[in-house]
């Protein structure tokens, strides 16, 4: 589903067959203003959506933007003003709210991440663990606030996780499999791996043929090992139980990627809220 896609069918979620209140209060062509209105503390995100929000109920709204996506913002910031028919305004509020809130909160939480690795070569990265239809926006959210994005979904990357495994009957198994299935298909996709201990590590490091191993739920002590064994040969991840207070010990390991799933589902919302300027 592409993005104006999505505008349209959650526009047509909230309004139905119409906005009866607005209907009711507002007379028709009447112009007004609102200003977004910051009450958090975090980093901005999603004005560019909300741009296109406005334009899909009237093409005629138009925004004068004061602070753009990426931006740190606090409480009291005006992000933009919007002119223009009032019942467009009001028809709207909800979706650029809903939007800009959940996105700038994923923002801020990369971006407290991102500031524990200051001084190291560890990156962030996000996972699949997103909202079913809004992950372009949730990602793009991550890339904002400083993250990386991880595989957009399962066409992209070839990940065997501990279930691949399992099913095909072990390590040596699933990489064959997937070597085959690249060659017969001629796709070019990249290969990782998980790992759960060190003896499936070093199935992987005898057998070779993937890109990245991923080390899953290792200790601190252990990861510096395994990071220390798979030395330059393979790019590396961690991934598993890592909180924003436990990051940097991981990081310190020489972990090339940390891959967090809670920076887009375990998040707060920025709070924020579209006031209306009387006239």
């Amino acid at each position: 589903m592409s993005i104006d896609e999505l505008i349209s069918n959650a526009l047509a979620e909230d309004i139905g067959d119409g906005d009866h209140t607005t209907l009711a209060i507002i007379p028709a062509n009447t112009r007004g203003k609102a200003k977004l209105l910051i009450k958090d503390t975090g980093i901005l995100c999603g004005v560019e959506l909300a741009e296109r929000i406005f334009s899909a109920v009237d093409i005629s709204v138009r925004l004068n933007v004061y602070i753009n996506d990426g931006a740190p913002i606090k409480k009291g910031d005006i992000v933009f003003e919007v002119t223009g028919n009032k019942s467009s305004i009001l028809k709207s509020e909800r979706l650029v709210l809903n939007f800009m809130q959940r996105l700038s909160g994923i923002a801020t939480a990369t971006n407290q991440a991102v500031k524990q690795l200051e001084g190291l070569k560890t990156k962030i990265l996000d996972t699949r663990k997103t909202t079913p239809l809004l992950r372009e926006l949730e990602k793009y959210a991550v890339k904002t606030g400083g993250g990386e994005n991880h595989r957009m979904g399962l066409y992209d990357m070839v990940m065997i996780k501990d279930n691949h495994v399992d099913y095909a009957g072990g390590i040596v198994q699933a990489i064959d499999a997937v070597e085959l299935y690249l060659k017969r298909t001629g796709k070019k996709l990249k290969i990782e791996i998980e790992v759960r201990n060190f003896d499936e590590l070093q199935q992987v490091m005898s057998h070779g043929k993937i890109d990245r191993i991923m080390l899953d739920n290792f200790s601190v002590n252990d990861l510096r090992e395994a990071v220390s064994l798979i030395g330059r040969q393979y790019e590396t991840e961690a991934s598993g139980g890592i909180t924003l207070e436990t990051l940097r010990a991981y990081a310190e390991t020489g972990v090339d990627y940390i891959s967090m799933g809670a920076l887009t589902h375990q998040i707060k919302s920025l709070d924020m809220s579209l006031k209306a300027e009387q006239t």
